[in-house]
């Protein structure tokens, strides 16, 4: 194992999660559902703090994994959550329920993150949280970056996708999609960006502009 690898694994384990969170990742996982890793909720959590955040989309709720981490970070903060899977929303509410967050701090969406997105406000969050569909990550991010304020943050989970990124032999569709994405914001002077190595990678954009 290399030194890089040596790191990686150090930071992962170097995270101790929650009893309530803890849980959620096993119900995460019975159900076939990909969690972000404790490293990278450890993150998401610090930058909730630092923003002081009030307002907090999620487009991608799985089972509450990323949510509660979220919340974590901001005490009284309130999560507005997409996703298609009533199942998914089921076993969020109950791990909600589970670590004590109100119910009045939590909205839940059923719907398509495609349909439900261009009916938000613009500029009305804080943190917008990206954890969906990889193939409409694009999409996301457009959307994502309307709907936070100028100073707040979009976060994206998986933007190192597997570790296919990083690979130029890798290209599939979605690695494209990633790429495009990192190119674009690479590009941009719209937002400050920087991309964590945690978990399957981990890009955080905040918005300069309105």
């Amino acid at each position: 194992m290399s030194d890089k690898q040596l790191n990686w694994k150090f930071a992962e384990e170097f995270v101790v999660e929650r009893a309530d969170i803890a849980l959620a990742r096993q119900h995460s996982l019975e159900l076939g559902i990909e969690p972000i890793s404790p490293a990278v909720g450890a993150q998401i959590a610090v930058v909730a703090a630092a923003t002081g955040a009030k307002n907090i989309i999620e487009i991608g709720t799985g089972t509450g994994v990323s949510g509660l981490w979220l919340l974590s970070g901001a005490h009284d903060a309130v999560l507005t959550t997409i996703d298609s899977e009533p199942d998914y929303h089921q076993a969020a509410r109950s791990a909600f329920a589970d670590a004590g967050i109100p119910s009045n701090r939590v909205r839940l969406i059923a719907g398509r993150a495609a349909d439900v997105l261009p009916r938000m406000n613009e500029g009305s969050y804080d943190i917008a949280f990206i954890d969906a569909d990889p193939g409409s990550v694009v999409e996301y991010v457009e959307h994502a970056l309307r709907m936070v304020r100028k100073g707040g943050t979009v976060l994206i989970a998986h933007a190192l996708w597997r570790g296919r990124v990083a690979d130029p032999a890798q290209r599939d569709d979605t690695v494209a999609d990633f790429r495009l994405l990192l190119n674009e914001i690479a590009a941009s002077d719209a937002v400050m960006s920087a991309l964590s190595t945690a978990g399957d990678g981990l890009l955080q954009l905040t918005k300069l502009v309105d």
